[in-house]
């Protein structure tokens, strides 16, 4: 599947009903997500894999692994209303994929790769931590948004667990969603972020 392709087909994932500000739930914009799976895909790090997808909203990562041939894909998000939104995205667009509501902290399984969109901490600091420590805990290779400038943090957070072995800039849209959001659109500077267990 090209990107462009995955791209379109991640357009119709139905996207987070009143979203909550406290817990940074943004949607993952279908350009964003489709260029994070497509780079772990060509790496090797999506089909035939077991992927996860930690606070996985709506589902838009998780159902993108789906569509390149992961062969397991489970969602994890705390929202239960977003879980069920999810479901419905996933069997909107013919994928199997599981999702589970419960907090990140809380995973026990393993696997191959972990995607993410968590928290940048904006709303509640080091809100991202406990979805780093549960992302390096499940696989071996996690590939993640960070809001740019978060280099530094992560690489010391993660010393002697895990290395940065790619880095992708990109731009995260937010929509006009909250009160306190000044512009019709904003568009943060972000780096994909590809981890590796050492």
């Amino acid at each position: 599947m090209k990107l462009r392709t995955l791209e379109m087909k991640l357009e119709r994932v139905s996207g987070i009903p009143n979203p909550d500000p406290v817990k940074e739930q943004y949607m993952t914009s279908a350009p964003l997500a489709a260029r994070l799976l497509f780079d772990a895909y060509l790496a090797g790090d999506i089909e035939g894999c077991s992927v996860c997808d930690l606070g996985s909203g709506t589902g838009i990562l998780s159902i993108g692994a789906a569509l390149l041939g992961a062969g397991e894909v489970v969602g994890v998000e705390g929202d239960a209303r977003l879980v069920a939104i999810a479901r419905e995205n996933a069997e909107k667009l013919s994928v199997d994929c599981r999702f589970i509501a419960d907090d990140v902290k809380s995973l026990r399984e393993s696997f191959d790769t972990v995607v993410m969109n968590p928290p940048f901490g904006a709303q509640s600091e080091h809100a991202d931590r406990p979805f780093i420590d549960a992302a390096l805990r499940a696989a071996p290779v996690v590939y993640g948004i960070f809001n740019t400038g978060t280099m530094p943090f992560l690489a010391s957070y993660i010393r002697g667990r895990a290395e940065i072995t790619g880095v992708v800039s990109a731009l995260f849209p937010i929509k006009r969603t909250f009160s306190f959001h000044s512009r019709d659109l904003l568009e943060i500077p972000v780096e994909i972020v590809c981890m590796r267990r050492t």
